[in-house]
């Protein structure tokens, strides 16, 4: 049994975080242990408790066992810009192995690990590094989530190239609604299908109310699992 998913997007706000606690929910169903990792994240409010981040609280709360903030999000920045840019700005450097020692921390205390990535698949975390190399350090099968707009196919399939040249191994992927007005969206998603060599693992439709047990019933991961 694999130890977790990592979610990355073919973009920012493609609904990354949504999924994530859908996919959560989805696992937590099938009667496993479930946590969730947001390692970075820009964009953070100042509270009483230190910074903190609405992405990563929903994925705190949606975890099977009550989670050290500090283990979900080991990174907060303040700024809504490009991570490194924001560490930079702070002098906080992003350290892969700061993450990978949260990560051990939370494969200990649960069945599955869900893992949201910041951004889309190339974001740089560094100088040197960008998510990929965080997803190569955490080992950790790939869940590609695709925002379905004009020029999703595009991306979809650019992120799908980029993953399996990483050596990564992409599991599979969910259509995401964005445009509720979408111009053919069956046909975008099945010429997605036809040309990603991963799953569908489910089409999220243009919900006027989020929640993560909605989203969880759109999703199939029974195949992963």
């Amino acid at each position: 049994m694999t130890k977790g998913f990592f979610i990355t997007g073919t973009d920012t706000e493609v609904g990354k975080t949504w999924c994530t606690v859908g996919i959560m929910e989805n696992l937590q169903q099938q009667g496993y242990s479930v946590v969730g990792m947001k390692p970075v994240a820009s964009g953070c409010t100042e509270t009483t408790d230190g910074l903190r981040n609405e992405d990563a609280l929903m994925i705190q709360q949606q975890s099977s066992i009550p989670l050290d903030y500090k283990n979900i999000n080991p990174y907060s920045f303040a700024p809504a810009i490009a991570p490194h840019i924001a560490a930079q700005q702070v002098n906080q450097p992003i350290e892969l192995n700061t993450i990978t020692d949260a990560f051990s921390r939370l494969k200990q205390q649960s069945d599955m690990v869900v893992v949201e990535g910041v951004g889309g698949w190339l974001v740089p975390l560094n100088d040197n590094e960008t998510i990929v190399d965080l997803a190569q350090a955490l080992e950790l099968p790939v869940i590609l989530i695709v925002g379905l707009r004009l020029g999703c196919i595009n991306h979809a399939l650019l992120t799908a190239e980029s993953i399996r040249q990483s050596g990564c191994n992409l599991v599979g992927w969910i259509a995401n609604t964005l445009d509720e007005k979408m111009a053919e969206k069956e046909q975008t998603i099945d010429s997605i299908e036809k040309r990603i060599d991963a799953p569908l693992l489910g089409v999220v439709p243009h919900l006027s109310s989020l929640q993560a047990g909605t989203i969880a019933g759109h999703l199939n991961t029974i195949p992963l699992a």
